[in-house]
């Protein structure tokens, strides 16, 4: 990628995770590379609709790594004891919108630098909405940017011309099919999520945990099967390592933001790895090699029902068998490798990557 190139940036959900974006917009503009449009879900429709509206980077990175718990969650004490279930959340509004008005103030969509377009979810009749769009960018951006952080149960929806809207990551964290019919040369997609990290130990941590990591399983699932047949315009994915900080911790914003900034510059750096003009599909790609320990093989068929088709095969003894051990994957593939209940299912990568645009 250079500064020629028509890239739309797309940055997901993930709770405080989300800040990383900072660290991606910085290393982007250290390269003097700029999005034609930023598509945002929940924490990335924030970043985003800051830095369309011309903040600094400077600014963004001391407003993130700042930040405290109270200046986004408050508890609603009143209404979890007196609405009790017909709360409309755990959490109050106030402390969200105090932080979008100091980010965005008043300004509506026409009045960005950047063209932004931010994902939300009719919460009565399911339809995703974009705000941002033709004929959807008369609203305020602070309104469209609270509606997608709205993750139900945790704040409350938000009403935008007489309907309710919700979390954009309801349907869809990372919307890169949005940001395909935007024209754009290639994709930039930024995943912070963590949904398919291993977990020891959620059942532990209370309620609103496993609602969260049910959200983040569903979330994945949806994500995978988008991308799992995608073409054109190519996607160049980048997740950087944030897996292993919750999404509601408040004592790493710092290296999250870091994070975010390292992974793009590795990545920036890679050029080889970035598609080329003709190319299709989700990069980076490695090559890997697929195996099955027999002795761990139960013969269960899950990985006949998770897998792409044809790519596994039970044998006389009913063992799983790979068809074709040499793959090459993009980050996203593999997914089917967590369904296997012994974990008798590895890839390991097998070679250097391969170039874009070179035959596979």
């Amino acid at each position: 990628m250079n500064t020629e190139t028509r890239f739309t940036l797309v940055l997901g959900g993930g709770g405080m995770k989300g800040v990383a974006h900072v660290g991606v917009l910085q290393a982007l503009t250290e390269r003097g590379l700029v999005p034609g449009q930023v598509v945002g879900s929940s924490v990335g429709s924030i970043v985003g609709a800051a830095w369309s509206a011309g903040r600094s980077i400077a600014e963004l990175r001391e407003i993130a790594v700042g930040l405290q718990r109270k200046d986004i969650f408050a508890r609603a004490h009143y209404d979890m004891a007196f609405k009790r279930m017909r709360a409309p959340a755990l959490f109050r509004r106030e402390p969200l919108d105090n932080l979008l008005q100091r980010l965005v103030g008043d300004i509506t969509f026409q009045d960005l630098r950047h063209p932004l377009l931010v994902n939300t979810v009719d919460i009565n009749s399911g339809m995703q909405v974009f705000w941002g769009s033709e004929g959807l960018d008369e609203v305020p951006v602070k309104e469209a940017v609270f509606a997608s952080c709205a993750l139900p149960g945790y704040l409350p929806p938000r009403e935008i011309r007489g309907r309710f809207y919700v979390d954009g990551a309801t349907l869809d964290n990372l919307p890169v099919t949005t940001a395909r019919i935007l024209g754009p040369e290639l994709i930039l997609a930024v995943d912070v999520s963590a949904s398919n990290a291993f977990r020891a130990d959620t059942q532990d941590e209370g309620f609103a945990a496993v609602f969260v990591r049910a959200a983040e399983i569903a979330m994945q699932s949806l994500l995978e099967l988008r991308l799992r047949e995608w073409t054109t315009p190519p996607i160049f994915y980048i997740h950087p390592r944030v897996e292993h900080i919750h999404g509601f911790d408040f004592n790493h914003l710092r290296e999250v933001v870091d994070e975010g900034y390292r992974a793009t510059v590795a990545a920036l750096d890679r050029e080889e790895e970035w598609p080329v003009p003709g190319d299709a599909g989700v990069y980076p790609r490695r090559a890997v090699t697929v195996r099955v320990q027999r002795e761990r093989c139960i013969g269960c068929g899950a990985c006949l029902v998770q897998a792409p088709p044809g790519m596994f095969v039970l044998d006389a003894q009913g063992k799983a068998v790979v068809t074709r051990p040499e793959q090459e994957w993009s980050p996203i593939d593999g997914e089917f490798i967590r369904h296997c209940p012994t974990y008798a299912i590895s890839a390991r990568p097998t070679a250097a990557p391969r170039a874009a645009g070179a035959a596979g």
